[in-house]
């Protein structure tokens, strides 16, 4: 018998019997790394995308310790997308096949209320939903937490990208403290961590995919002319490489700005950020380039420092930065979370000194690349994936973000992975959505309302 069978571990026989008739007898890494210690009762956080089967891993963690007679809510699982929480509950279902009588019920937002109160009424043992809709049962009472003892957080990274922070803190504090929490995640910003050092007592990690380190940021070195040929380097290397989203490093304010508008004309998804932008001006640059409808940054060090962007696919140096320390910093924000990261930096003949002064052994004449070839200049550039929608209202008009996914993936709406970021300020809120679905989302948000109430919303262009 391998020791990845599911046989190995301590399972109800009807569940071992079921996994066996559904196909399931090896466990995928995730499984076999993450589910002795669930069914230990331990903490776990663990790294999984969609399809490592992470759903198996919880939903036989939380079948194992339910209590069918105990006609109460024992597991609570939240997801950030109604059709994950649809997903979810078909796969705990189809586990639970061998138990009789197990209620499982799906709670979210975009789907009327009414119905999910009478289900409730009716009880269960297993709830799986998004934040927002969990949250309006608790505030309406329709929804007791108090005897569940296992948490799951799916997908955490997206729920928090979401803007369920709120929410989910909300949810939290109404489950007992002795309880045993589970957190899935594919990255692991630092926002996750603290959540996890707040919710979670001595966590096992489970990492499958590899972690980040220097050897994961993959450095190009290319000698340029003069500055009008940095600036076609740059282009080249853009065309070339065509990253979802970059950030290219100038030394000075206004490099920051002739650079950007370079790009722009050049046809490309860029915008500035420095140390002149109005504030709500700088929120909306971070808000458009962390949700993916703006593929390219250009900023100074100054204004970059506190930028909370996951997994940037290149990093571009268009000047050296001034020391060695600020190379580092530079470079380090692209590959993370166990991706790979790529950093090009681009330098004169007299910038040859700072390159040789880098912690990187770089040598500036032996290793200096060639420059991608200059037929590449005929090509479009590429286009943004999502694209940015304002609404005004916020968190003063009570707007939140289950609110405005509700709005967009009810009836006749956009699928919930068509949604982006959701970020709320005090009196506007920005919600990306996929490029191709930009003319319903706006449809469905100018006509619909949010908390009673419509809102102006419009498309971010430029």
């Amino acid at each position: 018998m391998s020791q990845t069978a599911f046989s190995t571990l301590k399972l109800h026989a009807a569940l071992l019997k079921n996994l066996s008739s559904l196909g399931y007898e090896e466990m995928t890494p995730i499984q076999a790394q993450s589910l002795p210690h669930i069914l230990a009762g331990k903490d776990v956080i663990a790294q999984g995308k969609t399809g490592s089967g992470k759903t198996a891993a919880f939903g036989l963690g939380l079948l194992e310790k339910l209590d069918v007679k105990r006609f109460r809510v024992q597991s609570l699982v939240l997801c950030p997308t109604r059709e994950l929480a649809d997903q979810v509950a078909k796969e705990i279902r189809r586990l639970a096949r061998a138990i009789h009588n197990i209620k499982v019920l799906t709670l979210c937002g975009g789907m009327s209320i009414g119905p999910q109160i009478g289900s409730l009424e009716h009880g269960a043992h297993i709830i799986v939903g998004t934040p927002g809709r969990i949250e309006d049962h608790l505030n309406k009472g329709t929804l007791q937490l108090n005897n569940v003892n296992m948490l799951i957080l799916d997908e955490a990274d997206r729920m928090l990208d979401m803007g369920f922070q709120a929410a989910i803190d909300a949810i939290i504090d109404q489950t007992p403290e002795q309880r045993q929490t589970l957190l899935f995640s594919a990255t692991f910003p630092d926002q996750i961590q603290s959540i996890a050092k707040r919710i979670m007592v001595k966590p096992v990690m489970v990492q499958v995919a590899s972690t980040h380190d220097n050897a994961s940021i993959q450095q190009h070195f290319f000698k340029v002319e003069n500055n009008e040929h940095r600036l076609t380097a740059l282009c080249l290397l853009l065309l070339q490489h065509r990253p979802e989203s970059a950030l290219v490093f100038c030394n000075t304010k206004r490099e920051t700005q002739e650079v950007a508008d370079e790009l722009l004309h050049f046809g490309f998804s860029a915008l500035a950020l420095h140390g002149d932008l109005e504030q709500r001006d700088r929120d909306q640059t971070l808000v458009r380039f962390a949700n993916k409808s703006v593929s390219i940054l250009v900023a100074t060090d100054v204004a970059a420092r506190g930028l909370d962007i996951d997994a940037l696919d290149a990093v571009i140096n268009y000047h050296i930065a001034h020391e060695s320390e600020g190379h580092v910093h530079r470079i380090g924000r692209t590959g993370r979370a166990g991706s790979k990261g790529t950093a090009y930096s681009l330098y004169s003949g007299k910038e040859s000194y700072k390159v040789a002064s880098l912690d990187a052994n770089v040598d500036p004449i032996l290793d200096s690349e060639s420059l991608p070839p200059l037929s590449l200049l005929e090509e479009s550039a590429m286009k943004p994936l999502m694209a940015t929608l304002q609404i005004d209202g916020g968190k003063k008009q009570k707007v939140r973000p289950g609110d405005i996914l509700g709005a967009l993936t009810g009836k006749n709406g956009i699928a919930g992975k068509q949604v982006g970021k959701i970020q709320i300020f005090d009196n506007w809120a920005y919600v990306a959505v996929s490029q191709d679905v930009v003319q319903p989302a706006l449809k469905k948000l100018g006509e619909g309302k949010l908390k009673g109430r419509s809102f102006r919303v419009r498309l971010i262009h430029g």
